[in-house]
């Protein structure tokens, strides 16, 4: 096992008893600022638009909660013109923490409920396979412990039988970056768009 990994598995032990310290940034304020005030001012006209005109609000309600919202989609037009995800997300920086890029490595695979099961080496450390954002953590029956990412194609990847999670709800989170580690040897992998699940073996070959 390489250093990186011995240092990411110490760190992600030490989030458990202690409380996560960050360090301010203190450059780029009048950019987060600016991004800031133009998130706050988009919100504000959205608000007013749908209060005003009915026929608008009634359309909305049914595309947001009636219909697939594509979050994945959402934050790529708002990356293109504005930049980060977040107007003030790089003012944090974790100045010891190492880079973790990895690909998938398992030994074994065979179909599991709607996915499919993939033998890794016990309590493995799970990359994130393409960008996307995270729309679930929580427990899926027989699944156990599991994270839906949200990719940049509109596919609904699940992450399941996790004994750690390393990201939060509604995190942009970037390939190959630290999901989280596994529950034992075993990783569940269950690939769905808009609701439909999809074929394990084209997605894995791609």
């Amino acid at each position: 096992m390489s250093p990186e990994i011995q240092k990411i598995r110490k760190q992600m032990k030490q989030k458990r008893k202690l409380p996560k310290t960050v360090t301010v940034k203190r450059t780029s304020y009048g950019r987060w600022i600016s991004k800031l005030g133009i998130t706050i001012v988009l919100t504000l006209v959205s608000l007013i638009l749908l209060k005003s005109n009915d026929k608008l609000k009634a359309t909305f309600y049914q595309y947001v909660y009636d219909s697939h919202l594509s979050f994945a989609a959402l934050n790529t037009t708002y990356q293109k013109y504005f930049g980060s995800p977040l107007p003030f997300q790089n003012l944090w920086n974790h100045e010891t923490e190492p880079v973790f890029q990895e690909q998938l490595v398992y030994s074994e695979q065979h179909k599991y409920k709607d996915g499919v099961a993939l033998t890794v080496s016990n309590q493995y450390l799970v990359p994130i396979l393409e960008s996307g954002m995270v729309v679930f953590i929580g427990e899926k029956e027989g699944y156990g412990n599991t994270v839906i990412v949200q990719q940049m194609n509109g596919v609904d990847i699940w992450y399941c039988n996790l004994k750690t999670v390393n990201v939060k709800l509604y995190d942009y989170v970037e390939k190959g970056s630290l999901l989280g580690e596994i529950n034992g040897d075993q990783l569940y992998l269950v690939y769905k768009q808009n609701g439909t699940v999809l074929n394990y073996e084209e997605q894995l070959s791609v």
